[in-house]
């Protein structure tokens, strides 16, 4: 996130939601969203599913799923031809302007409407209330990213930031709400293909040789593997063994079938986690880790805000905290340097390496509470909100970006756009919630949305439960016919390992940040037999 989540209810006075459940997502954030309404604050909400964060919302406009850049291209539009736009910012904070001007010209509200459903007018009304909310916030998630135009998209949110001088500032910003609760601190950790700890890129000779120096040796100077190409390369002879640590790839992978096949192909498959997960039960080997309760550490929220963790109860039987699995597993195999005592010694390492990380310390963390990147020393307070005065790369970047149309897209044999999401009482693959008495009992099974109109013509009325059948595969489940959800799209949670979502969705993946396309795939429904 570029800004702060307390920001919320304090300063900010429009917020555009995007691509997020936040009510069910992320309730804590959506508390200070609801007290900034309480306070006079405006919330348009734009998603193809009324979810329950609609239900607050000044605005709330339902589009085609798959159809963001071309709803983006529209705002800008129209803010850019009503004399919406901070000019003042623009020229002076950002370049490409013209581009972007040049290409957006070609996307007024009508052409929007035939492309997305959005009504031409809704589109202008959304667009003024952003425009003169400032500071207004975009709030997006998954939504907005798992598309084959996934970087479009969250290009797009910065285009329309920039353009009314919504960035640098308390209370507006582009705001990613990560999945996860340590996804932020992941990511800062180098758990990606392309970075060490700090985002500091492995390409880079001038990086490869302060690790060395550091660490004694490093990986290749090369750009590694995301996941779904590591799965992938399963199939092809290319990776032969995976090490799998809190994740479950056989209910959150797209295409289970085909996620399946490939890691039945795998010649080692080690699985770490807590529970004996649908992967873990193919791996040849299972290493048993720690809940939060039982480790000692950091989290990073979504804000960038380090916090610590500390070890309430003792690990239960033989499990053991993640760090000290996999340094124990390094020395197994040679590695040096792995002879870390505690977690706090390797926040020293982390600090001393990493120059966002700079200035956070236990020491600090105790005495603080808490603290946000960027903190490059120890005299730095944090960072609340970033691109105060400049970009990091100096001035923005407009990027002019057209349409294009979702990988897979509804014909006479699969003519529902499917979109898959989250549940408020789940969490991920249900592999925590789904224990829980309470959790599973307030939502027991799986459930397709659909709408009255597309439920009558079909013949699912009454206690009937739906076959939903795509290209790769098949489920069935029950019924729940609503109006939150538009006529010709369907709605399925994908928490449940009996009737799994993602053994419909599409692999389909963007071309840059490899991120499959879960919200769109077109698929078949119709009455199961009872």
């Amino acid at each position: 996130m570029t800004n702060s989540i307390p920001e919320f209810e304090t300063d900010t006075n429009c917020f555009l939601i995007i691509g997020s459940n936040t009510s069910e997502g992320h309730p804590l954030i959506a508390t200070r969203i609801l007290k900034a309404k309480q306070r006079g604050a405006k919330i348009i909400v734009m998603d193809p599913r009324r979810n329950q964060v609609a239900s607050w919302a000044d605005l709330y406009i339902a589009f085609k799923p798959g159809t963001d850049v071309a709803v983006f291209n529209g705002l800008i539009h129209v803010i850019i031809q009503e004399g919406l736009a901070d000019e003042a910012f623009i020229r002076e904070r950002t370049e490409g302007f013209d581009e972007l001007k040049k290409l957006v010209a070609d996307y007024p509200p009508e052409k929007v409407e035939e492309i997305t459903d959005v009504p031409a007018e809704s589109l202008r009304q959304a667009a003024r209330m952003y425009a003169a909310g400032k500071p207004a916030a975009i709030i997006y998630a998954m939504g907005i990213t798992q598309h084959t135009t996934g970087v479009d998209n969250v290009k797009s949110t910065a285009n329309l930031a920039m353009l009314c001088g919504n960035l640098g500032i308390p209370g507006g910003g582009v705001n990613p709400l990560r999945g996860q609760n340590n996804v932020q601190g992941a990511c800062d950790m180098g758990a990606l293909p392309n970075v060490y700890p700090g985002y500091q890129v492995v390409t880079s000779a001038e990086v490869q040789k302060k690790f060395q120096e550091a660490w004694g040796s490093t990986g290749p100077a090369t750009v590694g593997l995301t996941v779904t190409d590591m799965v992938n390369g399963l199939e092809e002879g290319k990776v032969r063994a995976l090490y799998v640590m809190g994740e479950n790839p056989m209910l959150s992978d797209p295409d289970l079938n085909h996620a399946r096949h490939c890691l039945e192909q795998a010649e080692f498959l080690v699985v770490q986690d807590i529970f004996l997960t649908e992967t873990a039960r193919m791996a040849h080997v299972v290493l048993p880790g720690v809940t939060f309760a039982e480790k000692d550490g950091t989290f990073t929220a979504t804000d960038r805000r380090v916090q610590r963790v500390r070890q309430a109860i003792p690990p239960i039987g033989d499990a053991r905290q993640d760090w000290q699995i996999v340094c124990q597993v390094a020395h197994l195999m040679g590695g040096q340097g792995f002879e870390y005592a505690s977690p706090q010694e390797i926040m020293v390492e982390v600090a001393r390496l990493t120059p966002s990380y700079g200035g956070v310390s236990y020491e600090r963390l105790e005495q603080l509470g808490w603290l946000q990147w960027p903190c490059p020393n120890a005299d730095h307070p944090g960072t609340a909100y970033l691109h105060k005065g400049r970009f990091s790369r100096g001035v923005g970047l407009f990027t002019a970006i057209p349409y294009k149309p979702a990988a897979e897209l509804p014909d006479t044999d699969y003519p529902f756009t499917l979109t898959t999401g989250r549940l408020m009482f789940h969490f991920h693959t249900g592999t925590m919630t789904r224990r829980s008495k309470k959790l599973a009992s307030e939502v027991p099974e799986a459930y397709i949305e659909i709408h009255p109109e597309d439920a009558k013509r079909i013949g699912l009325n009454g206690g009937r439960r739906a076959r939903v059948v795509s290209r790769r595969g098949q489920i069935e489940l029950g019924v729940r016919v609503t109006e939150r959800i538009k006529p010709g799209v369907v709605f399925i949670p994908f928490h449940f390992a009996e009737a799994a979502a993602n053994a419909l969705t599409n692999s389909a993946i963007d071309p840059v940040a490899k991120i499959p396309e879960y919200k769109v795939c077109s698929v078949r429904v119709e009455p199961a037999a009872l």
